[in-house]
C-alpha cells in the first residue's frame, strides 16, 4: 500500500522549505515588477537566516527519494516561482537529457555544467516533431553546422550550455531529431535576449539563435547519427526525460495553488467564515462549500503527482501517470488560483496581493513540458490504443 502520510521528520523538513519560502515570498513582487534584474542566486537573509533543526532521516520510515523531492518542490514554489533564500539549482531540462540519453564520456564532460533545453521555435510548439532547426556534418572539419532558431528556452540566461533539438533530414519526421550539446559561447550560437511574459517574469526564460554554429561532432547526445526507417530514433528515448520532468511542473504549479489556499483560508476566516469539514453539502456559507471544493481538488491532483514520483522511485513505468498528473495540475491550479480570486473579490487583482501573480505565474504550469491538450492526447492514446493517425 502507498502511504503519503508524513513523519515528523518530513514535518521538520518541510517547515524548513517553508520558512525559507517566506523570506523569499517577500521579494516575489519586486522582482515581478523589474523584470529585466535577475533574482540574485542569494538573499540578503541568507547570511543570519537560523534554519530550523531537522532530525537524521530514518531511511526505514521517513520519506525520501522522488516523493519527498516533490513536496520540497511544493514547499519552494509555495513562496514564490523565481525567487529562493539560496538556489541550489544544479541543472536545467538538459541535465536531465544528459543523464537519460548521454554517452558516458558526454555525462563526465557536461555533468557539472547548467544545461537548458531548447525545443520550441517560432513554427513549432505542441508537436516538437515538427523541429525545423537543422544540423548539418561538416565531414572536412568533423563539426556539426546548426541552423535555426528557438524561444521560450527555460533557464536560458543562467546555463552554460543548452541541449538543442534540431533534424538531421526534415523528410524523416521524428527519426531525424537528434540533440546536440551547444556550449555558451560557441561561434553562431546567440543569445537576443530575456523573453517578456505574462507570468514568471522573473525567471530567465530566453530566445536562442544559431547562425552556422560549429559544434563538435562527438557533441551529438548519445552519438548515434543513424536515422531508422521505421522507428522514431532519439526522439523517444530523449521524450522520456519528461516522465520526471512533467510531474516536477506539476509540482511547481501545486505549490503556487497551496499559496492561493492558505490565502484564501485566512481571509475567509478573518471575515468570520467558519470552514467545517464535518457539515454537510449546502448547510454551510456558499464560500465555504466553494472553498472546500478548491481545496478538494488540490488534493486530488497533489496525490496522483506522488503516486507519479513513487512509480519512478520503484522504476516502475510511469509514462501514462506522468501525464495524468501533468494534465490534472495543469488545469487545478488554473482553476484554484481563479476560484480564489472569485471567492475574495476584485480587491484581490491588485498588486496589494500576491494572489494576482499566482493566477498569471501558475499559467505556465499547464503550458510548457507539453501542454494540457497534449497530454490528453498521450493519455487517451494509452487507454484507448489510439495511434497517432487516428488523433491528428
Amino acid at each position: 500500500m502507498i502511504d503519503f502520510r508524513l513523519t515528523e521528520t518530513d514535518k521538520a523538513a518541510l517547515a524548513k522549505i517553508r520558512a525559507e519560502a517566506l523570506i523569499a515570498r517577500k521579494y516575489a513582487r519586486y522582482y515581478d515588477e523589474n523584470e529585466n534584474e535577475m533574482a540574485p542566486d542569494e538573499l540578503p537573509e541568507a547570511a543570519d537566516f537560523v534554519s530550523p533543526s531537522v532530525p537524521e532521516i530514518d531511511l526505514e520510515t521517513d520519506t525520501h527519494g522522488p516523493v519527498m523531492m516533490m513536496l520540497q518542490t511544493i514547499g519552494n514554489f509555495w513562496g514564490d516561482y523565481t525567487v529562493r533564500l539560496r538556489k541550489r539549482t544544479s541543472g536545467g531540462l538538459g541535465n536531465a537529457a544528459l543523464a537519460a540519453a548521454g554517452s558516458p564520456d558526454q555525462i563526465e564532460k557536461w555533468g557539472s555544467l547548467v544545461l537548458a533545453m531548447a525545443i520550441t521555435e517560432p513554427g513549432c510548439g505542441s508537436d516538437p516533431s515538427r523541429v525545423q532547426t537543422t544540423a548539418v556534418l561538416d565531414e572536412e572539419t568533423n563539426e556539426w553546422v546548426l541552423n535555426g532558431e528557438k524561444i521560450f528556452v527555460t533557464t536560458g540566461i543562467r546555463a552554460d550550455g543548452v541541449v538543442c533539438w534540431a533534424t538531421l533530414d526534415p523528410k524523416a519526421g521524428r527519426a531525424g531529431i537528434k540533440s546536440f550539446l551547444v556550449e555558451k559561447g560557441a561561434p553562431g550560437f546567440e543569445v537576443p535576449g530575456k523573453e517578456k511574459k505574462l507570468g514568471i517574469r522573473a525567471d530567465d526564460t530566453a530566445a536562442y539563435v544559431f547562425n552556422n554554429c560549429r559544434i563538435p561532432r562527438e557533441n551529438l547526445l548519445g552519438g548515434d547519427e543513424s536515422i531508422p526507417k521505421s522507428s522514431s530514433g532519439g526522439f523517444r528515448g530523449v521524450m522520456k526525460t519528461f516522465n520526471m520532468t512533467r510531474p516536477m511542473t506539476a509540482a511547481m504549479g501545486l505549490g503556487i495553488a497551496e499559496a492561493a489556499l492558505d490565502f484564501t483560508r485566512d481571509q475567509l476566516e478573518e471575515a468570520g467564515l467558519r470552514i467545517d469539514y464535518t457539515a454537510g453539502k449546502s448547510t454551510q456559507n456558499a464560500a465555504v462549500e466553494k472553498f472546500i471544493e478548491l481545496e478538494a481538488l488540490y488534493e486530488a491532483s497533489k496525490l496522483v503527482t506522488l503516486q507519479c514520483v513513487y512509480l519512478a522511485g520503484k522504476g516502475l513505468p510511469n509514462n501514462m501517470e506522468s501525464s495524468v498528473c501533468k494534465a490534472h495540475a495543469g488545469s487545478t491550479v488554473r482553476t484554484v488560483t481563479q476560484g480564489c480570486i472569485d471567492l475574495l473579490g476584485p480587491m484581490n487583482i491588485s498588486r496589494e496581493h500576491l494572489l494576482e501573480k499566482w493566477a498569471r505565474d501558475c499559467r505556465i504550469t499547464d503550458i510548457y513540458e507539453g501542454t494540457g491538450e497534449i497530454q490528453r492526447l498521450i493519455i487517451a492514446r494509452g487507454l484507448l490504443e489510439y495511434s497517432r493517425a487516428d488523433l491528428s
